[in-house]
């Protein structure tokens, strides 16, 4: 009953949550993208950094990279979210984008000891409830896989410095490679981007292998390349796909509602999450 909640099917809806709350918590598993979905799109009017602007907007790269930085994001997230452009079209286009954006970070020889010191000092915030949410899933032994195009390592430390990083969560993300002396040297393969969350990256992982007999999914995401995250789940019975509409809300709205089973519109809660999770557990 929220405002921000938009359904094409409510009855489709409720019988995927009936599913799910039937089959109870051992057949569950939740799949969720991070930056702009577990993490929060805006605070009072100012957009929040995604993983890779912490380390972006840190003190540790220099005014020029910075720059570039910048530079890249404003070329390329328009054509991200550009709901005229095809998948096929824009998956080159995001290859380019990380592959320079990593080539850059490359340049300032970050030390892995100053990542914890720049997630403190970032602007980072989750969205509200997300203490719920984490506790919800690791107190009913339920795994959540978090499959990111963002930094894995300061994904993990905002995590950790949040005090949600529980066992039952699992990480997918492009992490950083550090030689012997703690100075970043190269990103590890795969190159995971906002298009190519999918099966071909996990066929690499024994993640989804382990969990074969959790064949029900809450998906969570906020872009149209989010969808295909749980593509690695062998023999789906029940998928229930929500996602964050959080910017060009008027032009994407008819996409994300005619894709996504529930649309939250310009929500920085995890309120209706937690919601359906407390039914279902």
């Amino acid at each position: 009953e929220k405002a921000t909640v938009h359904m094409k099917s409510p009855e489709h809806v409720r019988r995927v949550i009936s599913a799910l709350r039937k089959e109870g918590p051992d057949k569950l598993q939740v799949v969720s993208d991070f930056d702009m979905t577990l993490s929060r799109f805006g605070f009072n009017g100012r957009r929040c950094p995604t993983s890779h602007n912490i380390l972006d907007n840190s003190q540790v790269i220099s005014e020029e990279g910075r720059k570039k930085l910048k530079d890249l994001l404003h070329y390329y997230y328009p054509i991200e979210i550009d709901p005229n452009r095809t998948m096929e079209e824009k998956r080159p286009l995001m290859v380019e984008w990380w592959t320079r954006a990593h080539g850059l970070l490359l340049q300032q020889k970050i030390l892995k000891r100053d990542i914890a010191k720049i997630v403190e000092e970032s602007e980072v915030m989750l969205r509200d409830g997300v203490n719920t949410f984490f506790d919800q899933l690791h107190q009913h032994n339920i795994p959540l896989f978090i499959f990111s195009a963002g930094v894995g390592d300061i994904l993990e430390e905002v995590l950790r410095q949040a005090k949600v990083f529980h066992p039952n969560v699992n990480v997918m993300s492009n992490y950083m490679d550090f030689d012997d002396k703690g100075v970043l040297r190269q990103f590890k393969e795969p190159l995971i981007h906002t298009y190519n969350k999918n099966g071909s990256v996990l066929e690499k992982t024994d993640h989804f292998q382990q969990l074969s007999s959790r064949t029900n999914i809450i998906l969570l995401g906020d872009s149209m390349g989010d969808l295909s995250m749980a593509d690695g789940v062998a023999n789906v019975e029940n998928i229930l796909t929500i996602g964050f509409l959080n910017d060009k809300v008027d032009e994407q709205r008819g996409k994300y509602r005619d894709a996504y089973d529930i649309v939250l519109e310009k929500d920085e809660t995890l309120d209706v999450v937690n919601g359906i999770l407390c039914y279902i557990l």
